[in-house]
């Protein structure tokens, strides 16, 4: 009897895709390490994709159109419809003080260059106290 070729013993097979039931952060360049510290302090303390979605509104507002940044920002007070940036920002500080060390480094390089980037872009900055952050004083 003849030997059956490999490639048909693998057709025949079905194909199992794994997923798992809390999806990998997309935050671009992070290690999977971190991206897995992430889930778990989400399902801890915060909702699943809360950080993700932080972190692409402060990219977009990064890279952006300029007129998004120098505008007058007249919030509706729920700080989750998007018209007060601040908020996402300040989001992302809660989570990098609750990280571990490592993958709030990590993190916190993209986000230092994140904030670099709104810095440069927006030149004026109001400043009233060096204990409240840039990003409250300014949105």
């Amino acid at each position: 009897m003849p030997r059956r070729r490999p490639s048909a013993v693998r057709a025949a097979t079905p194909v199992r895709v794994r997923r798992s039931r809390h999806p990998r952060p997309r935050i671009g360049r992070i290690s999977a390490g971190c991206a897995a510290d992430i889930r778990r302090l989400e399902h801890r303390r915060f909702s699943p994709g809360d950080t993700d979605s932080a972190f692409r509104y402060w990219a977009a507002l990064a890279h952006g159109p300029l007129a998004h940044l120098t505008r007058d920002v007249d919030t509706c007070g729920i700080p989750e419809c998007g018209c007060d940036p601040g908020h996402f920002r300040e989001h992302l500080e809660q989570v990098l003080h609750a990280l571990p060390a490592r993958s709030a480094r990590e993190l916190r390089a993209l986000l230092h260059d994140l904030d670099a980037v709104i810095l440069r872009r927006a030149r004026v900055l109001p400043y009233s106290s060096p204990d409240v952050p840039w990003w409250k004083e300014w949105f």
